[in-house]
């Protein structure tokens, strides 16, 4: 049985472009995905210029399965992620960390005739993940790239009597804010302006500065300092000198966000500190089920824009992501690409 769909791609000229999936069968460990939403993620930007097909926050209904699969059924309303496929021999692999399988399949890398900017996907049943119940797909999509980036090092290096300051209130730092918060953590947020502290309180946040301006974070009169540090926005101009100020000794920085600026490290403050910098990437197969399921009973949903999955309605919405004008997170819907007709 040949499986066909529509898929949209990038371009050397930064252009979206409609395009068609063709895959003559199915694998016996590979199912069928009909995608009704994708979210779209900063990373997408990096891959725009790219001959590929973008997108990899998927959401749909599974319509076939191989006949090896075990977990999944027709009808099922699933999801994926940044990681495609990982071996399951490796070291990585067997303590839990699939995502840093040094043979995984991921975005950008594999599987470029396919996205979750489509209306079909064919994945791996190991990486395709059942939404919970309570969860509208549309609020789906982005917790499985953008929510399970955040979780997945806290759940490992967070406790909940920790203070944590989250650097950033966007697609990532919103969703930082309310899963420390639900985690029982003391969450500060810290963002350039004034322009997102309702948001950042209104989302779990119980204190909130802000830093444009700023030349001694001292001078901030933070009111206890910090067991940790989370960075979402890009590492550009970012000075973790002035920020170590806010920090206790020992202290955990994590930066999650993919930015091709150099982050300046100040070396002895770091030694003589204890600090902790803690690379992470997205995560594993436990963790993505964790995430969702953590997100479901704790009420954590990210904000939404929602857009066409067309043509014009992509391109709308990564320009509006370029600008900084979403809030938090865009989301690419089939339905209101079919009203839109």
């Amino acid at each position: 049985m040949a499986y066909e769909g529509i898929t949209f791609r990038g371009s050397r000229s930064g252009q979206i472009h409609e395009s068609r999936f063709l895959r003559q069968n199915l694998k016996p460990d590979e199912v069928a995905i009909k995608v009704t939403h994708s979210g779209i993620c900063g990373t997408d930007l990096h891959f725009i210029h790219a001959d590929m097909v973008l997108g990899h926050e998927g959401i749909g209904i599974v319509q076939e399965i191989g006949e090896n699969c075990k977990a999944l059924r027709i009808g099922d309303r699933v999801g994926w992620g940044y990681t495609y496929w990982s071996c399951g021999r490796c070291s990585a692999c067997l303590t839990g960390h699939e995502s840093y399988c040094p043979t995984a399949g991921k975005y950008g890398a594999h599987h470029l005739d396919q996205g979750s900017f489509g209306n079909l996907a064919i994945k791996s049943e190991q990486w395709v993940f059942k939404i919970p119940d309570g969860i509208e797909s549309k609020y789906a999509a982005p917790l499985l790239c953008a929510g399970a980036t955040v979780f997945s090092p806290m759940i490992e290096f967070l406790k909940p009597t920790d203070r944590v300051g989250i650097i950033g209130v966007g697609g990532l730092g919103h969703l930082a804010i309310q899963f420390a918060a639900k985690m029982g953590c003391d969450v500060i947020a810290l963002s350039s302006t004034e322009l997102k502290r309702e948001d950042a309180i209104n989302l779990g946040a119980r204190e909130f500065y802000a830093t444009d301006g700023v030349a001694d974070y001292f001078t901030l009169n933070v009111t206890k300092p910090l067991d940790s540090l989370i960075i979402t926005t890009g590492s550009e101009n970012l000075d973790l000198a002035n920020y170590y100020k806010l920090l206790k000794p020992v202290a955990t920085v994590i930066p999650l966000t993919i930015s091709f600026e150099p982050m300046l490290l100040p070396t002895i403050p770091t030694i003589a500190n204890g600090i902790k910098i803690v690379g992470t990437t997205p995560s594993g197969i436990l963790i993505m089920i964790q995430t969702l399921e953590f997100a479901e009973r704790n009420n954590i949903r990210p904000i939404i824009q929602e857009f066409p999955m067309t043509e014009a309605g992509i391109m709308e919405a990564m320009e509006k992501l370029r600008s900084g004008e979403i809030r938090y997170r865009a989301v690419l819907s089939w339905q209101l690409a079919s009203e839109s007709t």
